[in-house]
């Protein structure tokens, strides 16, 4: 296949050829005897013996060599300046393929293009060899890699913090329209991103108990006699930014025993005993969200938090002190963002750490801590704020709760100093939830732990200070900020739609890709029709390629001048998925009643996992995949309406997907979401939004016109009154023929005939229960799809209000959020990176030199 890879080698080999230094040149020749070489030596193949695998595995291997030289200059940069750093927790990063990033933002994605299309490659079949670390669960994991992005795209000195799971979010099959989880085994073929570096393990304590004593001096101090010690071993993944020197580091841990092999138990005969430590230990960075319906689940769910979270704190304390003689001023040159509660237990890990191992007073470690972390709140639903009984921490973490009762001892003597007498505020604040269980309240630890709580949009924020978290509001005003979440431009433009990125540049230059407000220059373009005609062609081929994927994973033919009406997201009941169906049927309904009846044809495209343990969500993809099989079979319908159900949807479907909507489907019950992310991507690639006045939506409609975004159901407000005021949802049912047909065809089997009563939970869900408001809702979502088939059938305007989505979603760069984290929270600093200092690299050695023996294990 590409014969020539052996004559470059051969070339390449006996030409005098002047490389500065081999590993980091990017000229076309360096990158050619690069990747040849890495084919023989890293590979061990030859172009007889070589796959796709292999040349894939070359090329990667040379483009991270090239991110390791800027790795390291960025590093030994951070040191001499003494640059104050971002340390971001998080149990997700939904980092997405990593060779299409790297070619980006290098700079390098033609060059490569072309190196390999001259040897018999192509780009794109070496790009679908990656496999995908699925090391995250949807928006949060993705907004985490998205800020990554951004962080060293504006030269910000940062390391992301999280878990180097083994098996990440499961791969989903669909089997007879159900969802079947299938293990993520996306190291399998090896992982050429990652730098492992057992030098820098650390020892985590589990289990045991704690033991009180007076030391030499006098004072009290807690000794933690752990039942259990496990390893971390960090695994670097290099972050680049896009057209700047800057790489920052993704720190991901993996556990290992700090003892794996009793000899003395094989030798007894105990098999199992033997490798019981190493079995304990792994399992906590095996999988990604174990499933917490069970005792078990949940230990190890903690376990798996405070298990990053330690590691990670030990780490950046190591790093402190590598440069300065204590850890007084820790908070000075740390930013430590919490992403979510899921780390919130850094908080009392932080202080234990000082206080125990650094021998600080409480009052000292405490100011370090409280002015150290700053907390991102990322959900409205109750249920989502992690609380863990009293009971279990007790069991694993036996001096974080010792730790957790005195915080809350002091604080509630400082509540009880401003709102005297007030017991139920008292109780509200309270970081233990009384009750027939005693429970560990994670969104008040980090509330009450950081200096900065931050919402992820407008309206989020608003609601956590007037509801959720409007007792802590009351208390601290000053901590609460708001910080609309942004996407990169990056990844979700100039990656995944380069053709339409191809056609702004053209029109307004490049600087878009690092300040997306330029975009707004595309508005002088929408009343020029070359330019409209040029966009909807665009568009046209998006949808061709999608369609493509589409033949050949789902064996569907979809037409691609019907409208293409999308929702990708986490399946979640308050996502309203089911809202979306309900539609669905609503139009098959209308043509089984008059089969001559003329509608806009639409292809509806779903995409989402839902978590194993969710019943409904499960059952809401049976019922996804019933309606699409009894809809697309129809002979009455006669294609004019298509249902998919993508299976196994990631970053790079996304990538696909973005590009090629024309509707994005934003339903969500208002007062449920907190931001969305998927909203602004589409947006970004020219998609108009259906939607409800529900998280990031409202800033979206404010930024590209109400004209230009259809608007339906009750208001975030409107929600709650009807909810305190006594919601019914039988009367929307009672009172609406065309609901009740609806729900009849689900209730009585006609889209599950062999088995009339598959459904019925979800309809008996929607008569007696109905949580998000599907019913009152439904009226105006169809009234609000019917405006948009009107818009569509006027192609002129609907391009125009296309061409408007993205020109207008310049404040929806990730890049503007960080700019606010920085100024605002972090109070962080660019730090430039100059490359031609570590051209010419040597052995010389530079104190201090840490050796693995200094290492406390």
């Amino acid at each position: 296949m590409s014969e020539s890879f052996e004559h470059d080698y051969r070339r390449l080999a006996s030409e005098d050829i002047q490389l500065k230094n081999e590993s980091t040149d990017l000229s076309i020749e360096a990158l050619k005897l690069a990747f040849v070489k890495n084919l023989y030596h890293v590979q061990g193949k030859d172009e007889y013996f070589a796959t796709l695998h292999d040349y894939y595995m070359a090329v990667a291997h040379g483009i991270r060599d090239r991110l390791t030289q800027r790795r390291i200059q960025t590093a030994k940069t951070y040191v001499q300046q003494d640059a104050k750093s971002v340390y971001y927790l998080s149990a997700e990063f939904l980092m997405g393929r990593h060779l299409g990033n790297s070619l980006i933002n290098l700079g390098l994605y033609k060059q490569v293009r072309q190196i390999l299309h001259e040897s018999g490659l192509e780009l794109d079949d070496l790009l679908e060899r990656e496999r995908e670390p699925g090391l995250g669960n949807g928006g949060l994991g993705r907004l985490a890699a998205c800020f990554l992005d951004s962080l060293a795209t504006l030269e910000i000195p940062a390391v992301g913090y999280g878990i180097r799971y083994e098996f990440g979010i499961f791969e989903q099959a669909i089997q007879n329209g159900w969802q079947r989880e299938i293990p993520d085994k996306w190291l399998s073929f090896g992982n050429p991103w990652e730098i492992p570096r057992p030098d820098y393990r650390v020892a985590v304590k589990l289990g045991g108990h704690t033991e009180h004593y007076t030391d030499e001096h006098g004072h009290y101090r807690v000794r933690w006699i752990e039942k259990q010690t496990v390893l971390g071993i960090p695994y670097d993944t290099p972050v680049p930014g896009y057209d700047t020197n800057t790489v920052n580091t993704l720190r991901l841990w993996k556990a290992e025993a700090s003892e794996e092999f009793n000899f003395q138990a094989f030798d007894a005969g105990d098999y199992f005993g033997a490798v019981a430590n190493k079995m304990f230990s792994e399992n906590i960075s095996k999988v990604l969200y174990p499933n917490d319906n069970t005792i078990q689940g949940r230990e190890l769910r903690l376990e798996q938090q405070y298990f990053f979270v330690s590691c990670s704190l030990q780490d950046i304390i190591r790093l402190h002190l590598r440069t300065h003689d204590s850890l007084d001023n820790l908070h000075e040159k740390s930013a430590l963002q919490l992403n979510d509660t899921h780390p919130a237990i850094a908080i009392a890990e932080l202080m234990r750490l000082l206080i125990d191992e650094h021998q600080m007073t409480w009052e000292q470690a405490w100011h370090i801590t409280q002015n150290a972390f700053a907390y991102t709140n990322h959900t409205l639903l109750p249920e989502a704020l992690e609380r863990w009984s009293v009971s279990l921490f007790s069991r694993i973490l036996p001096r974080h709760l010792e730790i957790i009762y005195e915080i809350n001892y002091r604080f509630l003597n400082y509540v009880y100093t401003r709102y005297p007498g007030e017991f139920d505020r008292i109780a509200r604040l309270s970081l233990i939830e009384e009750g027939h269980e005693k429970q560990v309240r994670m969104a008040h630890l980090a509330c009450v732990g950081s200096h900065a709580i931050n919402g992820v949009a407008a309206l989020h924020t608003e609601l956590l200070k007037n509801e959720l978290l409007r007792d802590f509001y009351e208390l601290f005003p000053e901590k609460f900020s708001n910080k609309t979440n942004g996407v990169t431009p990056r990844r979700w433009l100039l990656l995944g739609n380069p053709r339409l990125a191809n056609l702004i540049t053209e029109k307004i230059g490049k600087n878009w890709i690092r300040n997306l407000e330029d975009l707004q220059q595309l508005e002088a373009f929408v009343n020029d029709a070359n330019f409209r005609d040029r966009w909807w062609e665009i568009k046209l081929a998006n949808k061709q390629d999608l369609t493509n994927y589409i033949q050949q994973h789902h064996g569907i033919e979809v037409n691609i001048n019907s409208l293409f009406d999308i929702q990708v997201k986490r399946m979640h009941e308050y996502k309203r998925q089911l809202l979306n169906v309900l539609h669905i049927i609503t139009l098959y309904n209308h043509i089984k009643r008059h089969p001559q009846i003329e509608i806009l044809p639409r292809t509806f495209i779903f995409g989402g996992k839902a978590a194993p343990g969710y019943y409904m969500a499960k059952l809401i993809i049976k019922l996804i995949n019933s309606v699409a099989d009894v809809v697309n079979h129809d002979p009455d319908v006669r294609g004019r309406l298509k249902v998919i159900f993508l299976t196994n949807y990631s970053v790079s479907l996304g990538q696909r997907v973005y590009a090629a909507a024309d509707l994005s489907e934003q339903i969500s019950t208002a007062g449920k979401e907190a931001s969305g992310t998927g909203n602004m991507k589409f947006a970004m690639n020219g998609a108009l939004t259906i939607g409800t006045l529900d998280g990031a939506n409202v800033e979206i409609r404010q930024e590209v016109g109400a004209d230009n975004f259809f608007l339906f159901g009750l208001t975030a407000e409107e929600v709650s009154t009807l909810k305190t005021s006594g919601y019914h949802p039988q009367h929307y049912y009672k009172t609406n023929r065309e609901l009740q047909e609806v729900l009849q065809y689900i209730a009585h089997g006609y889209f599950s005939p062999e088995d009339i009563n598959l459904f019925r939970p979800i309809v008996n869900s929607l008569l007696h229960h109905d949580e998000y408001l599907l019913m009152a809702d439904y009226q105006s979502y169809i009234d609000c799809q019917e405006q948009v088939s009107q818009a569509y059938r006027d192609r002129d305007s609907w391009i125009r209000m296309s061409i408007l989505n993205t020109a207008r979603t310049g404040k929806f760069s990730s890049d503007r959020t960080i700019k606010e984290y920085c100024e605002e929270i972090w109070r962080v600093k660019p730090v430039k990176i100059d490359i031609d200092a570590c051209e010419d690299a040597d052995l010389q050695v530079q104190q201090p030199a840490f050796q693995l023996s200094d290492r406390r294990l």
